[in-house]
């Protein structure tokens, strides 16, 4: 068996598995480093990634949104993809002075200070782009109890489970709310939690390993046939 995350290499292994560990295959993406971004302005960017389905960013986005008028000298920017229209994300941002890009992330987190994020895969990608981040997480009721009795974790995050300890904020069910996402991101704009969180990060790219996650599993897959 062949993982992209240290802590399954771990979890196999307990459990009488063989299998190798071959990195992240978003470091060899991420050091393509020619990503496209349609916008430009004068203020830092806060980033808000709300997800990729409809029902998803229904629930994450005007609670992202909610802090907007709080942090007037910074400029709000929405990831969105072409998988959904424009108007779907219009409706929702209504008057709010929110900018959006489509199929730009990458782009968009390479420029932004601060980053409003989804918990999914996106939470380590933000952070292998070096950006503070808010994780961010709601469901209805019945299907968080559900979740919470099947997967036993201390931490939703990939950056947390990782790390192994709390590196970035997890703002979840009831703590979604504009109080403790205002002073959450207040936060993490702040010199010394940056520079905190910004160490962590290094220690996650540590964890992950170089880049080469593809040309280390053909050369696995070469030697096990081999054998």
């Amino acid at each position: 068996m062949f993982v992209i995350l240290p802590f399954e290499k771990k979890f196999y292994q307990e459990n009488s598995f063989e299998v190798d560990f071959v990195g992240h295959p978003l470091l060899d993406e991420i050091a393509k480093d020619n990503f496209s971004f349609s916008i430009k302005v004068e203020k830092d960017i806060i980033a808000l990634l709300p997800g990729s389905r409809k029902q998803e960013i229904q629930k994450m986005l005007p609670q992202m949104l909610s802090i907007v008028d709080d942090f007037p000298n910074y400029q709000f920017v929405v990831a969105t993809t072409n998988t959904i229209e424009g108007n779907f994300y219009k409706e929702i941002i209504g008057s709010k002075n929110v900018l959006f890009v489509k199929d730009e992330t990458y782009g968009l987190l390479k420029n932004a200070k601060a980053a409003l994020v989804t918990s999914g895969t996106a939470t380590l990608e933000t952070a292998l782009f070096n950006v503070p981040q808010i994780v961010c997480y709601k469901t209805n009721l019945i299907s968080f109890q559900i979740a919470k009795q099947l997967v036993r974790t201390r931490f939703i995050s990939l950056v947390n489970i990782i790390m192994d300890k709390l590196v970035v904020k997890e703002l979840i069910q009831s703590e979604l709310n504009a109080k403790d996402l205002q002073s959450s991101l207040t936060e993490i704009l702040k010199k010394t939690n940056r520079d905190q969180i910004l160490q962590d990060y290094k220690s996650l790219r540590v964890k992950l390993g170089d880049a080469g996650a593809s040309n280390r599993l053909s050369q696995f897959i070469v030697q096990d046939i081999s054998k």
